[in-house]
């Protein structure tokens, strides 16, 4: 007769345990292969091992009443994957890919943020900088918890979805997100987000530094630095990390795998 064993972690890394046995097998994701078609290459992955970073949709990013808007930046570009990721996110969260949303969210206190740090953002030491409050709501500036670190309200995000907070562009540093996936039993990962060549280059650089998959969605990333900028991201990402899609193409293999 079977034992009747407890779990102990997030499956695929738990282990079965009664008060005699530790089953540290672990069982693996039943796969789930599909063909994805790419700039560069026909990629086939693993829906069961694949998430998607949600990199700064937030309000000081992407609101007229948010940080980049008050500093006088046109936020058209922040704006442009709203629509795609409306069609995108839900069409990942029915094939069960765990949506991550990578917030740039400081501590109140500022206290693991360095004056070289803050001299980037407000190199004046008189301007709203990191932790200043907004003229138009008082919201501060990036920091967890508020509106300004919040995602804008056009994206829905859904209790399943998991939310990591950051203090740098990189998603990774001084963060939980690589524990995260790693419990979860992600390997592939599709990057979406602003400012493409700054947060969301420096997430997938060092993501590829860890060994993960990445993949940049083209339409649903953008930038409001200069169209250079932007082609010099896709070029790195094709050329040294990784690979770049759309987010039609993600839909056609989602759809692929739910065919007869």
């Amino acid at each position: 007769m079977k034992r009747a064993l407890r779990t102990l972690g997030i499956p695929p890394n738990a282990w079965a345990v009664d008060a005699e046995i530790a089953d540290i097998t672990r069982p693996p994701l039943e796969p789930q292969v599909v063909a994805l078609s790419t700039e560069t290459k026909k990629l086939y992955i693993d829906l069961a091992k694949t998430a998607i970073l949600v990199i700064d949709m937030q309000n000081d990013f992407c609101h007229p009443d948010g940080w980049l808007a008050h500093m006088g930046v046109d936020i058209t570009p922040t704006r442009a994957p709203i629509k795609p990721l409306q069609e995108l996110l839900p069409a990942l969260r029915s094939a069960n890919i765990p949506v991550i949303w990578v917030n740039w969210g400081n501590r109140p206190d500022l206290l693991n943020i360095s004056a070289s740090l803050l001299h980037v953002y407000n190199p004046t030491g008189d301007g709203i900088g990191l932790g200043a409050p907004l003229p138009k709501n008082q919201a501060p500036v990036l920091t967890a918890g508020s509106w300004a670190a919040a995602v804008v309200e056009e994206l829905e995000q859904k209790p399943e979805d998991i939310r990591v907070d950051k203090y740098r562009m990189s998603g990774f540093w001084d963060t939980p997100l690589d524990s995260i996936l790693r419990n979860i039993g992600k390997t592939t990962l599709l990057f979406a987000g602003v400012n493409a060549d700054q947060c969301v280059m420096t997430t997938l650089q060092d993501a590829n530094f860890l060994g993960y998959d990445c993949i940049l969605v083209k339409d649903c990333t953008a930038t409001t630095s200069p169209e250079y900028c932007w082609l010099a991201t896709l070029y790195n990402v094709k050329q040294c990390f990784g690979f770049v899609t759309d987010s039609g193409e993600i839909l056609k293999a989602i759809a692929s795998a739910n065919s007869p």
